[in-house]
Formats: structure tokens, C-alpha cells, sequence
């Protein structure tokens, strides 16, 4: 068994139904896709946003964005907004179940995280508009980085955050990417 299939397994029972739709709570229902490349070394696939963008500018994240009248559900939502940023048609992913849901401290939005294998390096067509750098980040690189953010005053939930040649990753994107990296080790994936 190689790596990609290794990961498969571990994340296997451990990731919610991507349909229906998770409970979200109050907030602006919103979604992302969290895309794992097949590569020697399997990688996490995540965006810098530019600053031409409304919401969190030059923060790097997962492809994704607030749900649209026509997505028929949020896995829809993930899936367009990660054609429209990258260029990544939505039958390229696996993709594999959801993580739980995650709110945003500051711009008010519930993020439905969805997990999408890739078994290819795919061909990439960024938006000039919202994608200021694409970043493919090694998950064992990612597991040795994390550190645990406590929250000022206890009011937000705990931050985690992970450095990566000068590339920051926090905020409820860290909190996703824990999210992930702990359901790997549950699994076992070594």
C-alpha cells in the first residue's frame, strides 16, 4: 500500500457523510475544500488570498467561500468556489467525507470543511482576483510544526497554528487543519 491509500484508511470512519448537510449553527453558511495531493510526500493543497479580496485578506486558507442560491448543498458550494479560485473541476476530487463544522472569530461565517483526495497533481488555472499563490504544504511537515494557541480570555476556542517557510497557517483554517491532522492520528496514519 502506498502513502495515499495508508491516509485513506485512517481517515476512513473517522469523517461525517458529506450529504446531507452538517448543522451548522448561526453564521454565514459557508464551505471548503481541504485538497490532499497523491504525492511522494502526500501534501495539503492551500491558497494565499490576495488583497483585492473582501474577506481575509493575504491569509492563507483552503479554496472555498460562502454558499450561492443555486449550490444545492455545501459540498456544491466547496466544490464551485474551488473550480472558480484553482481551476479544479469537481470530478478531479474524491472526495472522502466532511470535517466538523468551524466558525470564523471575526468575519461571522460557519465553515463546512469537506476532505478531497487527489490522485494527480492537477493542472491549475488560479483567479487573478482572489489567489495570490498556490502553496502545497507537506501533512508530516504540518504535524511537526503545529502549536497551540490559547485563546485571549477563553472566549474564541483554542487557535492552532502552523509555520512553514515563512508561510503562516491559523485561524479557523488552523483550527480545520487540526482538525484533520487529529483525525489522521486517531486513524493511525504514521
Amino acid at each position: 500500500m502506498g502513502p495515499m491509500t495508508d491516509l485513506r484508511s485512517a481517515l476512513h470512519g473517522f469523517l461525517s457523510d458529506p450529504r446531507p448537510d452538517p448543522s451548522l449553527g448561526p453564521g454565514t453558511p459557508a464551505a471548503v475544500m481541504v485538497p490532499v495531493l497523491d504525492l511522494e510526500e502526500p501534501s495539503i493543497m492551500f491558497t494565499r488570498r490576495t488583497d483585492l479580496v473582501r474577506d481575509h485578506k493575504g491569509e492563507i486558507s483552503f479554496p472555498g467561500g460562502a454558499r450561492h442560491a443555486e449550490d444545492h448543498d455545501l459540498l456544491a458550494t466547496a466544490l464551485r468556489e474551488t473550480e472558480e479560485e484553482l481551476g479544479i473541476r469537481a470530478g478531479a476530487f474524491d472526495v472522502v467525507g466532511g470535517l466538523p463544522p468551524t466558525p470564523t472569530i471575526v468575519s461571522g461565517f460557519v465553515i463546512a470543511p469537506f476532505v478531497g483526495l487527489l490522485a494527480a497533481p492537477p493542472a491549475l488555472r488560479p483567479s487573478e482576483e482572489e489567489i495570490a499563490e498556490v502553496l502545497d504544504l507537506p501533512i508530516r511537515t504540518l504535524r511537526h510544526v503545529e502549536r497551540e494557541v490559547p485563546a485571549p480570555g477563553g472566549l474564541h476556542p483554542t487557535m492552532y497554528s502552523y509555520e512553514v517557510d515563512g508561510s503562516l497557517v491559523w485561524g479557523a483554517t488552523g483550527r480545520i487543519l487540526h482538525s484533520f491532522l487529529e483525525i489522521l492520528d486517531k486513524g493511525g496514519w504514521a
